[in-house]
């Protein structure tokens, strides 16, 4: 049997986080091991154990999640998973699988929940007298077009009922994979119903592989932002989030492939670090960019007030210092030149139909 002790190793081909160590905030224990048979095998027979994706399936009692985030465009979304096999090493919502005892390191990218009946909950809400439509978020913390959407199309189903209440949703993805729901977004796009936003943190595919192992290559969603806007749904580029000394000399080049694949608009976040993503992305920086790991870190500290992270309403989204506005500036002015940010998506709340659910009162009338 192998150490109880021994971790993962580093650089386990295809994921993200370099470590699966506990959070600290909880007292959890280290996840080094989990028992699976295969991977004691491969151990013993002098190779690396191998991460394998796995899927529970949970039934929540709600679906929607609210808040009152004045930095936000929308007070309510929806997440049809909880961990995301994208595995990008910054994902601010890692920490959320400490919640649930497990880690927001390789845990996170490999031990995902599936939640297949958050249609069906969907409409039990909408149905309710006293519910009022408006803008609701899909993506907000784990992408909805991970891989196991494949599978489980839960976020289709979710768009289903989008599109028979014709209720405004708001799509965000760094995966081309929403393409296979274009039938779907176009109908509500052409009722004013919806609007996609993909992730572009970089267009080199060597640093992208680093940064989002599993997520599609950055030209594959430029062809996905394009396919989207030729079937006249309202595309918005998010570079999110910009890592300084990494990615940020790519600020100027990303407006304009946006534009010329046929976003209407462009923003970006600059990095921050919440609680174990700030030990795990030090990791991965020591791991691969050695070199510039205190020259990252510096930026990153000077864009928030001294520390890693910056909760605090609008910061956190803007950043601080002459960093952050050196950023801002330097996408204005891009995305001047390329015509991005002319116009602003307003949807529509007016169209929307309260289902009837079988067997409840409305049945009546």
């Amino acid at each position: 049997m192998p150490p109880k002790n021994r971790p993962f190793p580093l650089l386990q081909k295809g994921r993200g986080a370099p470590s699966n160590t506990a959070p600290q905030r909880f007292n959890l224990q280290d996840h080094d091991w989990d028992g699976n048979w295969l991977d004691e095998r491969e151990y013993l027979e002098g190779g690396s154990p191998k991460l394998r994706t796995d899927v529970s399936v949970e039934f929540p009692k709600s679906i929607i999640s609210y808040n009152a985030s004045p930095d936000l465009p929308f007070d309510r979304s929806i997440n049809a998973y909880r961990g995301c096999e994208h595995g990008c090493v910054y994902c601010y919502a890692r920490p959320t699988h400490a919640y649930h005892d497990l880690s927001p390191g390789l845990d996170f990218e490999t031990k995902l929940f599936a939640k297949p009946n958050a249609a069906e909950l969907l409409l039990q809400t909408f149905a309710k007298p006293n519910y009022r439509p408006a803008n609701l978020a899909l993506g907000t913390n784990t992408d909805p077009y991970q891989p196991i959407e494949k599978r489980y199309r839960i976020t289709r189903q979710i768009l289903e009922v989008m599109l028979e209440t014709q209720h405004p949703v708001v799509v965000t993805t760094k995966s081309n994979r929403v393409v296979e729901d274009i039938d779907l977004l176009a109908a509500l796009a052409i009722q004013q119903l919806t609007a996609v936003t993909i992730s572009v943190t970089t267009l080199d595919p060597k640093t992208a592989r680093l940064l989002e192992p599993r997520a599609p290559a950055p030209a594959r969603r430029l062809e996905a932002v394009q396919k989207l806007s030729n079937a006249g749904i309202y595309v918005h580029i998010n570079i999110a989030p910009v890592v300084p000394a990494i990615t940020d000399h790519e600020i100027e080049e990303t407006t304009v492939a946006a534009a010329e694949s046929g976003a209407k608009s462009i923003s970006f976040i600059p990095m921050r670090l919440p609680h174990e993503v700030a030990p795990l992305f030090e990791q991965w920086l020591e791991t691969h960019y050695p070199e510039r790991k205190s020259k990252v870190m510096s930026i990153v500290r000077q864009m928030r007030g001294g520390k890693r992270n910056d909760p605090e309403f609008y910061s956190r989204m803007r950043g601080h210092g002459p960093w952050a506005d050196l950023m801002r500036t330097r996408l204005a002015i891009a995305s001047r030149k390329a015509g991005l940010n002319v116009t602003k998506i307003e949807l529509r709340t007016d169209l929307f139909r309260r289902p009837i659910i079988e067997g409840s009162q409305l049945e009546l009338f």
